[in-house]
């Protein structure tokens, strides 16, 4: 019997729901929903799942080690106590971050330092000298978390957070996070069986993001290395196996569309989609968002991330806006459409009631993931479809 262990699950504010119901998914137990974090349990196997799999995971973070401390050298002394040559050794390079949020300590910095010198200390004591912290590529990646009086250390299973694929070659101006965009898509209800459009597509991240889902295409296996392959019981057969099941890809009989005004951003978007393979599966062309026509025979689901309007006058970028919520009621019937953006004073512009509003961040931007149904018909119908939904959503809160 494989041994069962605690572990957390970190993510961004507003997907915790989603990553919880996507380790649900791959048969994680014990779920319990954070802020920007879920707790679970499981098996070694679902550790390597979780990062191979999970879209909307920053990194899977193993507990070791719990706490309490009110001072420094309580800390210092603690953290001590852990026989550290239990999941390192002295030719393991390590590193070590940390979040603080306690009365009794001031820095998560100086928390990260004390713990590094704990470590750095009890290996000179018992070997005469000490491993190499190497905060840009270590062997071991160490976590702390502080509230309060509560400490915990965690080992980081991913190394380099999970948002970092491997396929994205370059970035527009203004890049969704890989994570994020996955979030996005799954808020929105992409689950493979439907068109997917993004007329305003950047580097295509919410694109591919889409493709992976449709053809069920794990996001892992663009990543070279796990913070895992480092650890003493380390099962390479175990991850090749994972690795290797396609018992999830499936066939794709709809499309991805990818577009956007910029012929830069659509070369970034092309090289992209080539580095994940998808190029063949997807769409992707240099065209204004008002000069496109999206297929009707089978309305779908639009995703984008518009400009929020930083290098925009004012007056200019509520004209955009205004044409943007005109271009999608008149060619997009049929469609939902989400848009995320920060500027919500444009939105004021765009002419249509969102049936839908989650909060969510682009980086330090807060901002709006707002849905649109785009009803077909004449405007009496519309506004009867538009009564009832609302009807519905007051039933359902």
């Amino acid at each position: 019997m494989t041994e069962k262990f605690d572990m957390i699950a970190k993510t961004f504010q507003g997907l915790e729901q989603v990553l919880a119901d996507d380790l649900a998914a791959l048969g994680a137990q014990d779920i319990m929903v954070g802020c920007r974090s879920v707790k679970f349990s499981g098996d070694k196997e679902l550790l390597y799942k979780a990062n191979f799999r999970l879209q909307t995971a920053i990194r899977i973070l193993k507990p070791i080690y719990q706490f309490t401390a009110h001072t420094v050298d309580e800390f210092y002394g603690n953290a001590r106590k852990f026989d550290w040559a239990t999941v390192m050794g002295l030719s393991h390079k390590f590193a070590v971050d940390a979040v603080v949020n306690s009365q009794y300590f001031n820095h998560s910095r100086y928390v990260a330092l004390k713990l590094k010198d704990a470590i750095a200390d009890q290996f000179r004591d018992r070997h005469g000298r000490r491993p190499f912290v190497d905060p840009q590529n270590p062997h071991i990646q160490l976590h702390v978390h502080v509230y309060e009086d509560q400490c915990t250390i965690s080992l980081d299973s991913s190394g380099h957070s999970l948002h970092r694929r491997g396929y994205r070659q370059q970035h527009d101006l203004a890049p969704i996070n890989e994570v994020l965009a996955a979030g996005m898509l799954k808020l929105a209800g992409f689950d493979g069986t439907c068109t997917l459009i993004d007329p305003m597509c950047g580097s295509g991240t919410i694109a591919i993001e889409a493709a992976l889902m449709a053809y069920g295409i794990p996001p892992g296996v663009f990543r070279e290395r796990f913070g895992f392959e480092h650890w003493f019981d380390f099962d390479s057969n175990l991850l090749q196996d994972i690795y290797n099941d396609d018992s999830m890809e499936r066939d794709f009989e709809h499309e991805i569309v990818a577009s956007d005004i910029s012929r830069q951003a659509i070369e970034t978007a092309t090289r992209n989609a080539k580095a994940a393979g998808l190029f063949r599966k997807m769409r992707i062309d240099t065209r204004s968002i008002f000069d496109y026509m999206p297929p009707t025979d089978k309305p779908g689901l639009v995703v984008t991330n518009p400009p929020y309007g930083e290098r925009l006058k004012l007056d200019q970028i509520e004209l955009f806006y205004k044409q943007l919520g005109d271009c999608f009621k008149q060619r997009y019937a049929g469609y939902n459409v989400w848009i995320i953006t920060s500027n919500f004073e444009a939105m004021k512009s765009f002419g249509l009631r969102p049936s839908r509003r989650i909060p969510l961040f682009n980086g330090e931007l807060e901002c709006s993931f707002q849905k649109f149904e785009m009803f077909s018909g004449s405007a009496r119908d519309r506004a009867i479809q538009r009564a009832a939904n609302a009807e519905q959503n007051d039933g359902d809160n």
